[in-house]
């Protein structure tokens, strides 16, 4: 298993993320996530790669069953701790241990770019969904993972310039900030978007959500480049 950063990073992690989550989940991410998710009639749901199982909670307090895996066993064992009713398991989105067809909701909140085999991943989330079920995703644009190593730079006159290259290259680039540092893939929209079509899912909403509050900065960085996006794709019905 080649190492990604998270075993070492785990407890950094949770005290960004805190109670509320970071500026992405509580002033991007979460609405736009709840809004596909809320008043659909979503029994059951399977979070790949929980980590701290904030998401997890969140899903349990619209009243859906809900099971959490992650391969990192801090973050399950601060999952535990914070939802002791929960229901959290040591797994990895390529080898999913449930039976086809088990769930109403497969979620992927920004755990995409942590999967070296994205093919195998979105394979199993597809089979354990049911038939009429959701596969809803959020993950980090492809045009800012495009950026590292070089990102945001400053140009020959002093002014802040975001500067992306190698875009249809799939590779890894070591992420660092606030004590965590781990691994993350870019890959071009289009590979998510053919592997995804390829397994006959339905594409039922595309965003790259604005933030809604947070730091001005933060929010004028985000609207100057795309930094996440949010897809909800239809397994077909029998």
């Amino acid at each position: 298993m080649i190492e990604n950063g998270w075993t070492e990073s785990a407890s950094a992690w949770i005290d960004v993320q805190g109670e509320d989550g970071d500026f992405g989940r509580r002033f991007v991410l979460d609405a736009p996530m709840m809004s596909r998710i809320r008043g659909r009639g979503f029994a059951s749901a399977l979070d790949v790669g929980c980590g701290e199982g904030r998401f997890c909670r969140m899903l349990a307090a619209e009243g859906i069953r809900t099971i959490g895996i992650d391969p990192t066993e801090r973050l399950l064992c601060r999952a535990r701790e914070k939802d002791p009713a929960g229901d959290y398991r040591d797994g990895r989105a390529e080898r999913l241990e449930f039976a086809d067809e088990s769930f109403d909701l497969v979620v992927s909140y920004l755990t995409l770019v942590d999967i070296p085999d994205i093919h195998n991943a979105l394979a199993e989330m597809v089979r354990v969904l049911k038939p009429g079920g959701t596969l809803l995703i959020a993950n980090l644009n492809s045009f800012n993972t495009a950026g590292p190593p070089r990102g945001w730079m400053k140009d020959a006159d002093g002014n802040p310039r975001f500067y992306i290259d190698n875009y249809l290259e799939e590779r890894p680039e070591w992420y660092e900030w606030l004590g965590i540092r781990v691994r993350n893939w870019h890959r071009p929209l289009s590979l998510y978007m053919r592997i995804l079509l390829g397994h006959g899912l339905q594409l039922r909403y595309f965003d790259e959500p604005a933030p809604y509050g947070g730091d001005p900065l933060k929010i004028e960085r985000h609207r100057r480049v795309p930094h996440f996006l949010v897809m909800d794709w239809q397994k077909p019905a029998l």
